[in-house]
Order: structure tokens, then sequence, then C-alpha cells
């Protein structure tokens, strides 16, 4: 288990933290976000490398780049399932905000802002290997940005009726995706989603395989109104996945 508490390159999830294990935070540079997330990233993607079967649990959806870059130096040859109420999948662009990590899925693919991809050594991935699942809250540029970087979508609910690709999956979740009855306390909440029972049904399914090399969640923010309800739901829907166990 590997712990990021990091939201953008600044520490504040810390009283999300769902299991022990590993804590990554090292010193960052005083210097722009795309440097400090790589400096940060560089030790997640260490740390994958030299793990088996990773399970990160991390404050935004960007790790999954440290995460990526840690199985290819692995070796490892994997397709991503990624659950999420957004398509994070804007470049500069498109992008009505400038949020990086409104981004990190078009980074994977290849399009848009490459800074943190091309520091960590990662080489992006054919859409073909990329499923995302649940998003329903696209900023206008993203469904393009998906269809040029050949990224398949489904709903949760349709995932246990599909059939995996073969080798590897690095199942990525962000649990923005799961109904704000049951996840509130997320920074961009989306009207509508599954319940977190469909989203375990959909990770069940997956992990099923035993083909799962790594999961990464990205967790809630603990600083919000609805937080430990937010906690509870996580606990269940992924506590045993991350191997819960009070942290130290």
């Amino acid at each position: 288990m590997i712990f990021v508490p990091h939201f953008i390159g600044e520490r504040s999830r810390d009283g999300a933290r769902l299991a022990g294990g590993e804590v990554v935070a090292p010193a960052l540079p005083e210097a722009g976000a795309q440097q400090r997330l790589s400096v940060l990233y560089e030790d997640l993607a260490a740390r994958v490398a030299a793990s088996e079967r990773p399970r990160v649990q991390a404050g935004d959806c960007v790790a999954t780049l440290g995460v990526a870059a840690g199985l290819q130096r692995r070796g490892v040859d994997f397709h991503l399932v990624w659950l999420d109420a957004h398509g994070d999948c804007n470049t500069w662009e498109t992008t009505p905000s400038g949020f990086l990590g409104g981004m990190p899925l078009a980074m994977l693919a290849g399009l848009g802002e490459q800074t943190i991809v091309r520091a960590l050594g990662l080489e992006p991935l054919g859409g073909g290997r990329i499923l995302l699942a649940g998003a329903r809250d696209l900023d206008p540029g993203e469904p393009e940005n998906l269809i040029r970087a050949g990224i398949r979508q489904a709903a949760v609910a349709d995932v246990p009726a599909l059939a995996p690709p073969e080798g590897p999956l690095y199942v990525h979740l962000d649990l923005d995706v799961v109904t704000t009855d049951e996840m509130p306390a997320v920074n961009y909440p989306a009207p509508g989603g599954p319940s977190a029972a469909a989203v375990r049904q959909a990770l069940d399914h997956l992990f099923a395989t035993g083909r799962v090399a790594a999961l990464s969640v990205t967790c809630w923010d603990p600083a919000l109104e609805g937080a430990e309800r937010s906690r509870a739901t996580a606990e269940k829907l992924v506590g045993d996945l991350l191997e819960l166990v009070p942290p130290p």
C-alpha cells in the first residue's frame, strides 16, 4: 500500500488516509506545478516499480502518471480501466480552467501537456488500451479529445458484462464516480452516477480476472462537508482492496 497525500503538489489529504503502508512525501521544489508533480510522481514511480502488486491511494488523478511509469519500468504491458465521473482528458487548447487535474488521461494517451510524462520517462498508451467508465461530466472539448485518442467509453453498470482485455490490468478509481448521495465530499461533484455497490460490482468483475497488476484510488477531500460519510463509503467500497489497516 502506497499513500500520496497531495492534491496538485500540495499536501492536504492526510485526513483521507484509509490504510497503512508507505507515504510518498519527498521534498518538493519551489517551482511550478508540473515541476513539483514531476518530483512527487518520480518518487511514486520508483515505489511502484519495486512493488509486485501496488495499491495506491492518492489525492489527485495525476498520480496515475507515476503508477503507469512504475509499471512500465517493471516491464508490465498493461491495459488501463479508468472509473471517473469526469473525462480528465483536457489539453491546453480545450481546458476551460487550466486545471492540471483535468488532464491526466489525455497525458497518458499522449495528448496535450507532456512535461510530467517526459520527466517520468513514460511511454504514452495507445487509446485502444484505455477504457473510461462512468464519465458523465465532460468539458466541451473532451468528447473530441477522447475520440481523437481512441479511448473507449462505457457506463459503470456495463463493465461487469465486458470481457476484460488479455494481459495485465491497471485499474484506476476516482471516488467521485460514486453518486454524491454516498460520496459527497469531492471537489468536483457531478449529479447522478452509480451507487457504491454498482462500482464495487465493476471492480469485482475486474479483480476476478486475477490480472489486476495495480490499483489506484483517488480519495475525497477531508476538509469538505460530508467527509465522514465519504470515508464510510470508501471503507466499504475499497477498504479490503487497499488491505485496510489502521494507519500508524
